[in-house]
Parts: structure tokens; C-alpha cells; sequence
């Protein structure tokens, strides 16, 4: 199977798969949900450091996100939220926030799905990827981590320590965690 790599935001990776323009690809959680998806996915098992809402007056929505809305709503939190590079550059401020996904742990116990591998056909394909993927530690290149650090402005040890708060295997518990989100959604 030939793959062209794209990276976008979550929001106009989603769109891009509804519109399917990609045949398959990390999508929102909630988005995921209608559509048939791997054991793979971006997944917190406690905190995650890079999906915060910040103390605001007033409600702001992530434009980027679609779950992590959701999520600061149905934890009935109140603030600006933030997703991806620049909250955790926020996180690392020391200013004050709350992680989603610590707090959605600390409130039932389980793990938080961000996103899942979705697709719309090649099934073959992608549950080999899945195989594969699930039983492959993850490991980044000295040059990409550095251009990381370069591109956000976040060190080298501050990417890897946030990388550790992430699991890509739609495990027993994990699946749990996704079960109760989509509960709640409904």
C-alpha cells in the first residue's frame, strides 16, 4: 500500500477524512465514533500536558479541536482551552491550567482517547498496521526530535517527557475510557 504522510490539525484532519480526501487517518475521538476504526489511537493515561483549559472569564473553544471541547464541557470546566504545541508551552510556563485528561482520570479511573486510527477502506492494510504498530515501541529520530525542538521552541527534554504521557494502543482499559466518553456524549 503506498501512503502520503499529511499533517494537519485535528479539525482539518477530521475534514479531510469526512470529505474523504484521505482514506485514512488519526481523527478527533468524537468524530471516530461513526466510523470504523483500528486499536490504535492517541491515547492519556493520566495527564497529557498538551490539552489544558486556562482560567478565562469567558468560554473559549479550541478552533483545532473537536474532543477536547467536548471533554472541557462535559468536566464542567469553564476557561479557554488549548490543544497541541502551544499548550504545552503554557503547561511548561508554569502558569496556572487544567489538564483534560488528568482530570478526566482522576474523575472515573480510566484513560482518555483523543483520536483514532479511522478509515474507510484498504481494512486489510490498516489491521496489519495495527499489529504492527501495537507491538512497536516507539522511537524518535535524534533529527526529528531536534527539528521539533527548533520549530516549537520546546526543548528536546521537555518533547520526550511529554511523549512518555502518550499510549497508541487501544487497550481493554483504554477502550473503557472511549466506551464512557461516548456514553456521556450521547
Amino acid at each position: 500500500m503506498t501512503m502520503e504522510y499529511k499533517k494537519n490539525v485535528p479539525a482539518k484532519v477530521n475534514l479531510l477524512f469526512q470529505k474523504r480526501l484521505v482514506d485514512a487517518a488519526f481523527i478527533s475521538s468524537i468524530k471516530a465514533k461513526k466510523y470504523k476504526y483500528a486499536r490504535v489511537g492517541i491515547i492519556a493515561k493520566k495527564e497529557v500536558l498538551s490539552v489544558l483549559v486556562i482560567p478565562n472569564d469567558e468560554q473559549k473553544n479550541d478552533k483545532e479541536s473537536a474532543t477536547s471541547n467536548i471533554l472541557a464541557s462535559l468536566l464542567d470546566l469553564k476557561g479557554e482551552v488549548l490543544i497541541g504545541d502551544k499548550a504545552l508551552k503554557y503547561y511548561l510556563s508554569g502558569e496556572p491550567a487544567t489538564d483534560l485528561a488528568k482530570l478526566w482520570n482522576d474523575k472515573y479511573k480510566l484513560p482518555f482517547v483523543f483520536a483514532l486510527l479511522s478509515y474507510h477502506k484498504h481494512t486489510k492494510q490498516i489491521k496489519q498496521i495495527e499489529k504492527v504498530f501495537s507491538k512497536t515501541r516507539v522511537k524518535i529520530p535524534q533529527y526529528i526530535l531536534k527539528n521539533a525542538s527548533k520549530r516549537t521552541a520546546i526543548s528536546e527534554k521537555d518533547i520526550l517527557n511529554y511523549l512518555k504521557k502518550i499510549s497508541y494502543t487501544l487497550d481493554a482499559k483504554a477502550a473503557k475510557g472511549l466506551k464512557k466518553f461516548y456514553q456521556l456524549t450521547a
